[in-house]
């Protein structure tokens, strides 16, 4: 298949699950899931929970805040050498306006991020949670407009595997990111 073939394919597939013009319950929670996964929200839970945690809590949120930071700059690095428009659509103006980009979906790496990270380090019901939430992310995003499917499989595949070798090279990561807040934990 060439891909030109495999966009057509693409774009054919991510519009059959689109909701956003359509008024009722399912496009209402897909708004929900879609704006769940937003950058600030998850930062400023990140922040709320260092503050207020103990010192499993807060090297949790120091882990999941560095660790979205960067992947943040990784995924907006391959953005803007890919360059793939986002489908056309009323819905989500302020990311087209803010980020015209599509692949791969930030939201899509974050919130697997998010969930394989909470998975290594625990607790082990708050991963389930959010590996049950991962997904729903990823999909309200194709299901509101912004996102093509194969989007959110690249970026699904990019936040885990950047979350994997977070908890690969765990130490020195915490080490690091500790330094970057200008927090230790020892």
């Amino acid at each position: 298949m060439s891909l030109r073939a495999f966009l057509e394919w693409d774009a054919r597939a991510s519009e059959r699950i689109r909701v956003a013009e359509k008024p009722g319950v399912v496009r209402s929670i897909a708004v929900f899931f879609a704006h769940s996964g937003d950058s600030w929200f998850w930062g400023i839970a990140m922040i709320l929970l260092w503050r207020s945690g103990n010192s499993f809590w807060k090297e949790w949120a120091v882990v999941q805040f560095a660790g979205i930071s960067v992947l943040a700059a990784l995924v907006m690095g391959i953005k803007f050498i890919v360059r793939r428009r986002r489908p056309e659509g009323e819905w989500g103006s302020v990311y087209r306006n803010t980020d015209p980009h599509s692949f791969p979906s930030g939201h899509a790496a974050r919130s697997f991020l998010i969930a394989t990270l909470a998975a290594g380090l625990g607790p082990i019901e708050l991963a389930i949670i959010l590996w049950i939430w991962a997904p729903l992310v990823a999909l309200a995003r194709v299901a509101m407009g912004v996102h093509y499917a194969s989007d959110i499989i690249a970026g699904a595949a990019l936040g885990a595997f950047f979350a994997l070798a977070t908890l690969r090279l765990y130490q020195p990561f915490l080490l690091w990111a500790s330094h970057l807040i200008g927090v230790a934990f020892w």
